[in-house]
């Protein structure tokens, strides 16, 4: 189990995390809210010593019975009170300000990090240590801002409250004398010494006790994201499960994830009850020590009612400041878990950017109108061969069905191709990105309305009328009156539908060259004739390569490619 330690790795992570706002174009408008949040700060701690002076002349005039003097400094304290919270209300809303613009930075640069070089799709399918990155985005970075401005501005807080105060409670404390074994101890500002040593003794107490909530929280995390995907899941395959009838045990699925979920929650409980007494215990006994160790000068008249109330309030202040690891150490514990997390999360997107030992493929992009393969090999995550030793040529106007058994390798040809598989070798040249087209079995429909699903990516418009006649002519012109609703799409519609929409797409956006991976399993053959007829049709410059086990295919395409899956070749028919 992962413990609770502020080492020098820790440091540097949360620098590491921190640091590139700080150094970003947003760098001038954060130091601005970040010098006005400190000077704040400060104001409030100042407020503070104020009111701790406030105590020494209120309580012995109350002593005194100077009632001129006690309505004075009620008024007095009117007036400070005003100021600290003045001081402490803009404190606060600043520094909401600068989480929400730092918040708002941190995840933009995620998610741009997460899409590019489509690191979402490799995290999916070959990022074995990272889980629920979408939490990570969502969740994690806005704790970790969080808990850095507040961590940041309370170390500052505490420290500043201590210098302030440390030289108040070591003027007013006065000297302790006594003897021992015959010797006179003369310690001054003992009271000083005491704080520190109170403190000290409740930190090390509250770390032995809670240094295991790091790696509790930080499991904890996990277990609940995996609990929330698992029914996310079920909902996004609802259909299936009902068909299959399989609720008993997709049930049985959550109540374990759930039960992992509320057994580590409640070692957290545990531990954190345990806090909870020492904390408790620790600050109930620090209201009433410094009454108790300093009650002799007050009983002896070397101070007064006020005195001893300043004393005891700046003790207080000192003590609190030098106790902030123990109040905060439960918190701090989850800062430490949400920093790894989130350091984690950084290095596994860049593990799987990084070109792996088995990837040699050589690309060249936008130099010729062909698509030529040489001594290309397709491999799996572990080292073995897909396909190997292939070397072809796919022409413009030449249309090519890719046949073969299934698992020989027909849609991770496919993704080598877009460039989206890393275990791929030897040399593969092909026109620019732009003038390709993929169409997988299960096309994507975003969320949005209906026509922002058709017009996906949304690098092209076209008007309804336009759109009905495209969806006519694909035999779904039936959900144009419905191209304005916002809906989940692919729970909606069909698979048969969503194929169809799919060429709509692709009408749409006429790309040069057209990968379509069993584009039509779920149409009937006359549907599927009649787009491929739209292909040949209306988008006369596009060369297609399909994937497809149905014969009725092969009267649309001028070649067949088969791969053998016991060779791992690719043998033309």
């Amino acid at each position: 189990m992962q413990e609770f330690s502020i080492s020098t790795k820790f440091l540097k992570d949360v620098w590491h995390l921190t640091k590139s706002y700080w150094q970003s174009e947003e760098k001038k408008k954060a130091f601005l809210l970040l010098f006005a949040i400190i000077a704040l700060t400060l104001g409030v701690v100042y407020m503070l010593v104020l009111l701790n002076k406030w105590n020494n002349a209120f309580y012995s005039a109350l002593q005194n019975y100077e009632s001129e003097t006690i309505f004075n400094e009620l008024i007095n304290f009117a007036k400070l009170a005003f100021i600290y919270i003045l001081l402490a209300v803009y404190s606060f809303y600043l520094q909401q300000i600068l989480i929400v613009n730092w918040r708002r930075w941190l995840t933009n640069r995620y998610i741009d990090e997460w899409l590019k070089n489509k690191t979402y799709y490799r995290l999916q399918m070959f990022g074995a240590h990272t889980d629920n990155p979408d939490q990570r985005i969502s969740e994690d970075v806005r704790l970790f801002v969080e808990m850095t401005i507040k961590f940041s501005i309370g170390l500052l807080k505490a420290l500043t409250t201590f210098i302030s105060f440390v030289f108040i409670l070591y003027n007013l404390s006065g000297p302790l004398d006594f003897k021992i074994a015959g010797m006179d101890i003369h310690i001054p500002g003992y009271l000083v010494w005491t704080a520190l040593i109170y403190s000290i003794l409740g930190t090390w107490i509250t770390h032995k006790v809670g240094n295991k909530l790091v790696g509790l929280n930080y499991v904890q995390q996990r277990y609940e994201a995996d609990f929330r995907f698992s029914m996310m899941r079920m909902r996004e395959n609802s259909e299936s499960v009902a068909f299959y009838a399989g609720e008993t045990h997709e049930g049985g699925v959550f109540k374990k994830r759930f039960k992992l979920l509320l057994d580590n929650f409640w070692s957290i409980v545990q531990k954190q009850k345990q806090l909870v007494w020492i904390n408790s215990g620790y600050s109930q006994i620090a209201i009433i020590f410094p009454y108790v160790v300093v009650m002799p000068r007050y009983l002896s008249k070397e101070i007064t009612l006020g005195g001893l109330m300043q004393v005891a309030g700046a003790f207080g202040r000192v003590q609190d400041s030098l106790s902030y690891f123990v109040d905060m150490y439960a918190s701090i514990a989850e800062w430490q878990a949400v920093v790894e997390r989130l350091t984690g999360f950084g290095l596994h997107m860049r593990d799987v950017k990084q070109e792996n030992p088995q990837q040699n493929l050589e690309r060249n992009i936008g130099n010729t109108n062909d698509i030529v393969g040489k001594n290309m090999n397709i491999y799996l995550p572990d080292g073995g061969i897909i396909l190997e030793d292939m070397n072809f040529t796919l022409k413009p106007g030449t249309n090519i069905l890719m046949q073969g058994v299934s698992g020989s390798g027909k849609s991770t040809f496919l993704r080598a191709v877009s460039g989206i598989w890393p275990y791929v070798s030897g040399t593969l040249t092909m026109p620019a990105a732009e003038k390709i087209m993929f169409i997988p079995q299960k096309p994507y429909l975003p969320l949005g309305t209906l026509k922002e699903s058709v017009l996906y990516p949304g690098t092209e418009t076209r008007t309804d009328e336009e759109l009905k006649e495209l969806m006519e002519a694909c035999s779904i012109g039936y959900l144009h009156e419905k191209l304005y609703l916002e809906a989940d799409w692919s729970h909606v519609l069909s698979v048969g539908e969503q194929q169809r929409l799919a060429f709509v797409r692709a009408l749409i956006y006429k790309p040069t060259w057209l990968f379509l991976d069993e584009a039509t399993s779920a149409l009937d053959e006359e549907t599927e004739e009649k787009v491929y007829t739209l292909l040949k049709t209306q988008m006369p410059e596009t060369t297609y390569v399909s994937i497809g086990h149905r014969g009725t295919l092969l009267a649309f395409h001028d070649k067949t490619l088969w791969l053998d899956k016991p060779t791992h070749r690719l043998i033309e028919k």
